[in-house]
């Protein structure tokens, strides 16, 4: 069987070898056994499943929560060779029907589904008059009514067991904890499943966390080492995802918006734009995530506190999938943690459901302000020991100073008690500060003992020490009043002398532009290798545009590198290439040889440049920002700007940044006289100094365009 299996991994895949367990499940699952998988994101779960669903007879049945990732995995298995559908509700009733008839003609091997679709009684029925090879329940953590994805649907996924028994099942997720997969085995009824539990590290993940300062300036100063890299940036609140969003615009960053206040057909249209293009940012909260296929995004940036370890993990996840080096950065602060507890007391659920929420939430302040190892510690939360540090984060890179914070902590704790344990940070800060304004004179607060005594310390010490204290639960967040502090049982030894107390030193946060933070993921290919690199990602996307696919479905990153490093100069060659399997090889394989020996028909650079334009100015960047993260010409940019709009790649408001009244004006110059538009140099004259003369010619292309039409 796994001989087998092997052949169909390299035929159809493209693959070697297989990685970890896959061997192991694949050989459990092709011969009938069920199993629940735990694989982190990145570590070829999906073949977990196809392979099998290739080696039985019938036809594989997938279960995914998302039209987005049904879509990205069956247009991924079509460019592969292999038979595939999605029925959701994106099809027509004609388009259902032409898609049974083809399942009953046996003529499609893998049909995914969302689950409320599987578990109606008119599918069922249909399904049990079918051969089934095996049903796969992807993100099975789904099921979990303490999880943060948890979709209701799933709970009825347990009735495949009764009504189709002699079927293997195969459940896979890459974010379980204990308690989550006992929840999976109950409620699937995998009782008789072999688990197969692999690490939850990514090592290719390099992880920063930083104090928030000015969160902006530090967004910027990480940004900065990776133009051109496709990222998500979380921010907790749609207002700040629009802020954000248009600040990163202004800045040079092509960025998109998103979060489930946008209309429905803006998301789509946004998140169908970042898995096609390369290079955008999408900002966004936690609505955007499950269901991310896209391989290469280079880094995820968090700009304000996951609620927990799961979400942090699931959230950094989405970046490095192909294995290529990634980072997870975050900025935080105590406010974040004021906003979330106050968010988890006003939620619905019961007292103990908050109380284990509280908890969770607590184990990301911990990771935080982690002096050790960060990936030992958040592997630990997941059960999972790893003897020695991983030489790959922030704490292990840096180097984490401490310093004996006893005193300056216990003259915290007591400005809390003694103005009553109802005030915020700034307050208890201008308190020890000794500063006399309004509100300490207000309250009497100047004539306390603690007034004053923290003057050796600046603003931002403080800051960084009462976000530790609360951190490590010597404080608390009064989520019933007005976010004040107030003390917790775990101080009073603290105060009463009789333990010492060492804390963090923060480094100087970086605001720098220049100053670099840059890991390998910023670096991944060498200066000398830049213009091939570029004329690969050029043929590629022309390819994906061709197929109407996102380029990561014609060969990812990791392909195109291997491509690079290795320059294969014939077919043979080329089929040793990691992640080209016969079918992509026969497609694509003389292509790209025509590209690594300098044999291609275009310059892929010059059509990468015009693919980046046509991004920037859809991203609301304008001529002169495009100008800046090109490095071309003013000339040269109005020029591609003029042919992308003639090619209704483009529309004029996307192009342009001109007032309305001014539009106007220019339009009416060209629209004057009768018959043919004039020449751009005909009317310039009226228009010098006002407007680029670049722009006359974007406002001419546009309105020949419409005449052509």
């Amino acid at each position: 069987m796994l001989e087998q299996a092997q052949r169909v991994l390299k035929d159809i895949f493209g693959y070697d070898s297989f990685r970890g367990r896959q061997g192991d499940i694949i050989e459990r699952v092709a011969s009938g056994g069920d199993a629940l998988v735990l694989m982190p994101t990145g570590g070829g779960k999906s073949l977990c499943f196809q392979v099998p669903a290739l080696l039985r007879d019938g036809l594989a049945v997938v279960v995914s929560p998302l039209i987005a990732l049904m879509d990205d995995q069956v247009a991924t298995l079509e460019e592969l060779g292999v038979a595939a559908a999605a029925l959701n509700s994106t099809l027509s009733a004609d388009q259902q029907r032409d898609l049974a008839s083809r399942i009953r003609r046996g003529e499609v091997k893998m049909l995914y589904l969302a689950p409320e679709r599987l578990v109606q009684p008119r599918m069922m029925a249909f399904l049990q008059s079918l051969d089934i090879a095996l049903f796969a329940i992807d993100e099975a953590h789904c099921v979990s009514q303490w999880g943060h994805d948890f979709r209701p649907e799933y709970l009825q996924l347990g009735q495949l067991a009764e009504m189709f028994p002699n079927v293997p099942r195969i459940a896979l997720t890459a974010t379980a904890d204990k308690r989550t997969r006992e929840e999976i085995v109950t409620r699937l009824h995998l009782q008789n499943a072999e688990r197969f539990l692999s690490s939850f590290d990514r090592p290719n993940i390099f992880y920063r966390i930083v104090p928030k300062e000015q969160p902006r300036k530090q967004l910027l100063a990480f940004l900065s080492e990776r133009r051109s890299d496709a990222g998500i940036v979380y921010c907790l609140s749609r207002k700040k995802v629009e802020e954000v969003a248009q600040f990163l615009c202004d800045q040079g960053f092509p960025a998109l918006p998103y979060h489930a206040g946008l209309p429905n057909e803006t998301r789509a249209a946004n998140q169908k734009r970042f898995l096609i293009e390369e290079g955008l940012i999408m900002v966004a909260t936690i609505a955007f995530g499950m269901g991310i296929d896209k391989s290469n995004v280079r880094f995820v940036a968090h700009l304000d506190l996951p609620k927990s370890l799961e979400a942090y993990y699931q959230e950094t996840g989405r970046a490095g999938r192909d294995g290529l080096p990634a980072d997870a950065w975050m900025a935080y602060g105590l406010q974040d943690v004021v906003m979330l507890k106050q968010m988890l007391q006003n939620s619905e659920g019961d007292e103990r459901h908050k109380r284990l929420e509280h908890h969770k939430l607590d184990a990301m302040l911990a990771l935080c302000e982690e002096t050790r190892c960060r990936r030992q510690t958040l592997l630990a939360y997941f059960d999972e020991d790893m003897p020695q540090p991983c030489g790959h984060c922030d704490n292990c890179v840096d180097g984490v100073q401490t310093w004996d914070a006893t005193e300056p902590a216990r003259q915290a704790l007591s400005a809390i008690y003694r103005t009553g344990q109802r005030y915020g940070t700034g307050h208890l800060i201008d308190v020890l500060l000794g500063r006399e304004n309004e509100k300490t004179r207000s309250m009497g607060h100047q004539h306390l003992s603690v007034f004053g005594v923290g003057k050796a310390r600046s603003e931002g010490e403080w800051r960084t020490l009462f976000r530790q204290l609360v951190a490590r639960g010597l404080a608390d967040i009064d989520i019933e009043g007005y976010g004040g502090l107030r003390l917790s049982d775990s101080c009073r030894p603290l105060l009463r002398g009789e333990v010492t107390l060492e804390l963090r030193r923060e480094l100087k946060p970086q605001t720098s532009v220049k100053s670099s933070s840059a890991s390998p993921a910023s670096q991944l290919v060498r200066g000398d290798e830049r213009e091939q690199w570029e004329a690969l990602r050029a043929l590629r996307r022309k390819l994906a545009e061709e197929h109407g696919v996102p380029p990561y479905v014609i060969f990812p990153d990791s392909t195109l590198l291997e491509m690079l490093r290795s320059q294969p100069t014939s077919l043979s060659d080329m089929a040793k290439v990691s992640g080209i399997g016969a079918r992509k090889l026969e497609r694509y394989g003389e292509a790209f040889l025509d590209v690594l020996g300098g044999q291609a028909d275009t310059p892929k650079v010059v059509a990468d440049i015009r693919h980046e334009l046509i991004s920037l100015a859809r991203a609301g960047m304008t001529p002169m920002q495009i100008c800046g993260q090109l490095k071309c010409s003013e000339k040269n940019v109005y020029t591609m700007l003029a042919e992308a709009i003639g090619r209704h790649e483009l529309s004029l408001d996307q192009a342009l940044d001109l007032p309305e009244a001014l539009m106007e004006e220019v339009q009416d110059a060209f629209l004057d006289g009768e018959g043919e538009l004039p020449s751009v140099a005909s009317i310039a004259e009226q228009f010098k100094g006002r407007v680029p003369e670049g722009v006359l010619y974007c406002v001419r292309a546009a309105l020949q365009s419409e005449f052509e039409l």
